[in-house]
């Protein structure tokens, strides 16, 4: 198939949750919970639930399931617990819970950091993938992390990955 015939199959308007992973951050205070919420709805997307978890892999990965699943949600974003810390169980949480993974996300996501923060870029575990028909991606806690990755990666082809999931198997 053709990208062209891919690039017909964008959706324009795609059901988002926001999964906050801490155990510090309140709604007041989730900047980059909240930084999520604006640009995807500037982009025309909805926001159909939000959460903030503490890092607790059970609970972390129960919650994303349960969006998953449960058909309300085409796409959930996590922000938190990518790091190395013992607290950091994010990655742990979601990795295995994916039908597909994203490889390039993550290889990406690293690429772009380190040309901002240069060698620690490498301590991040963002990654993203797809179960049933949900993607799923999951980010640093960092704010500035968190506006790389969906100014540059996740905006720019999130419509194109919904169409596609959206396809019906032949």
């Amino acid at each position: 198939m053709s990208s062209d015939s891919h690039r017909r199959r964008v959706v324009t308007s795609v059901k988002c949750v926001i999964l906050t992973v801490s155990d510090t951050r309140t709604a007041q205070t989730d900047t980059s919970g909240a930084l999520i919420r604006t640009l995807l709805e500037t982009a025309g997307h909805v926001v159909v639930g939000y959460e903030i978890l503490p890092d607790d892999a059970e609970r972390v990965g129960a919650r994303t399931v349960h969006w998953c699943d449960g058909g309300q949600a085409e796409c959930v974003i996590l922000t938190g617990g990518t790091g190395l810390s013992p607290r950091d169980n994010t990655y742990e949480a979601i990795a295995g819970l994916l039908n597909k993974t994203l490889d390039g996300f993550g290889e990406l996501f690293r690429m772009l950091s380190h040309q901002e923060i240069g060698a620690a870029a490498m301590l991040s575990r963002a990654l993203a993938g797809v179960r049933g028909s949900t993607v799923v991606f999951s980010l640093p806690g960092s704010t500035p992390a968190v506006r790389l990755a969906l100014d540059r990666l996740i905006l720019p082809e999130l419509g194109h990955i919904v169409g596609l999931l959206r396809t019906p198997r032949p």
